[in-house]
C-alpha cells in the first residue's frame, strides 16, 4: 500500500469504476489539501456522484485506492468518522420534526457544536417545529446543511448543495463555507453550479466523461485563459503592428480613433509597456468567468 499523506483530507491513485462496459471514472489520480475549498466540477454524468459514492463507501472501486484523511474510504466506519456529507437530494425521517431531526443526527453523528447549530437554524430560518414530511426540497436541504455545517468533522463533502435553496440561503451557505475554512475544515464542492464555485473554491477539477481533464487554481486557470482588454486614450494610438507583435496578444482592434480593443494571454507586462507609449485615460480588463473556462473545456473533443 503506498504511503499517504494524513494531512491530505483526500486522496486517490487510479480510482476506477465501471458499469458493465461503461466507464464512471477512468483512473483518478486527485489530491484534496487539508484546509481548503476545492470544487469539482462536470456536467450530468460526467462521474461526479461516482467519485463521492466511492469516497464515502457506497461504492466498491473497480480498480485503484481512495484515502479520507489517510483512512481506507472502504473502511468506511473509520472514514466517516472525519467527515459530514451533504446530498444533492435529502431524504428525512418524515414523521420527525426539524428539531428532532437535528437532534437524532447529532446524537448518531461526530461530534456537534449545539450553541453554533442554534445560531444556524436562525441563519437559515429554518422551521424546526414543522415535520419533515411537509418540508420542501430547500427546507430539506437546510436541515442537512445546518447539521453538517455544525459538527467538528475535518471534512465536509457536498453534492450540488445549493439545490433548491433562494439567492439569500445561498448567501448563508457561502458565508458558513468560509466559517469553516476558518475553523481548519476542508471543503469538497461538487457542483455544475459554477457561480457558487467561482465565489467560494480555491482551486478546482474539471471532470468530463469519467476523466480528470484538470486541475488548478481557480485563479491561475483563470490567467491561462484569454483576457479582454479595451483602452481608451488621448491623442496619438500606441503602434498597433508592435502591439500585435507581443506574445500573447491577438485580436488587436482599434474601435475609434480613442479606443482600441485587444485579447492578452499570459502575463501583462510587454503590452502595457507599448500601451504606456499613448496617454492611456482608461483600462478595463475582463477576466473570463469560470462558466467561459468550463464551456471552453466542454466544447472540445476529450483526450
Amino acid at each position: 500500500m503506498p504511503a499517504v499523506a494524513i494531512r491530505d483530507a483526500i486522496h486517490t491513485i487510479g480510482l476506477t469504476k465501471r458499469f458493465g462496459r461503461t466507464v464512471a471514472l477512468d483512473r483518478l489520480d486527485l489530491t484534496v489539501e487539508a484546509g481548503e475549498v476545492f470544487g469539482y466540477l462536470g456536467p450530468n454524468g460526467a462521474g461526479k456522484s461516482t467519485t463521492l459514492r466511492l469516497l464515502l463507501g457506497h461504492l466498491r472501486p473497480t480498480a485503484g485506492q481512495a484515502w479520507i484523511f489517510g483512512r481506507a474510504s472502504g473502511d468506511a466506519a473509520a472514514a466517516h468518522r472525519h467527515l459530514a456529507y451533504v446530498p444533492e437530494d435529502v431524504a428525512l425521517w418524515p414523521a420527525l420534526t426539524g428539531a428532532e431531526t437535528l437532534e437524532l443526527l447529532a446524537d448518531i453523528g461526530p461530534g456537534i457544536d449545539r450553541r453554533y447549530r442554534d445560531e444556524l437554524v436562525q441563519r437559515f430560518e429554518l422551521e424546526v417545529d414543522r415535520r419533515c414530511g411537509t418540508y420542501s426540497t430547500g427546507n430539506r436541504q437546510k436541515v442537512a446543511l445546518v447539521a453538517a455545517f455544525a459538527t467538528d468533522v475535518p471534512l465536509l463533502i457536498f453534492d450540488e448543495p445549493a439545490a433548491g435553496l433562494d439567492p439569500l440561503m445561498e448567501q448563508q451557505f457561502r458565508q458558513c463555507i468560509a466559517a469553516a475554512v476558518t475553523r481548519g475544515q476542508t471543503v469538497f464542492l461538487s457542483s455544475h453550479h459554477l457561480a457558487e464555485v467561482d465565489a467560494v473554491c480555491q482551486r478546482v477539477g474539471i471532470l468530463r466523461e469519467g476523466r480528470l481533464v484538470e486541475v488548478a487554481d481557480l485563479n491561475d486557470l483563470r490567467r491561462l485563459r484569454l483576457t479582454e482588454v479595451d483602452v481608451s486614450f488621448r491623442g496619438t494610438p500606441p503602434d498597433l503592428e508592435q502591439l500585435s507583435a507581443v506574445p500573447g496578444v491577438s485580436n488587436v482592434h482599434q474601435l475609434s480613433p480613442s479606443r482600441l480593443s485587444l485579447t492578452l494571454a499570459g502575463p501583462p507586462a510587454a503590452a502595457l509597456r507599448i500601451l504606456a507609449t499613448a496617454e492611456v485615460l482608461a483600462l478595463n480588463v475582463r477576466e473570463p468567468s469560470l462558466e467561459e473556462i468550463f464551456l471552453e473545456y466542454y466544447g472540445q473533443p476529450a483526450t
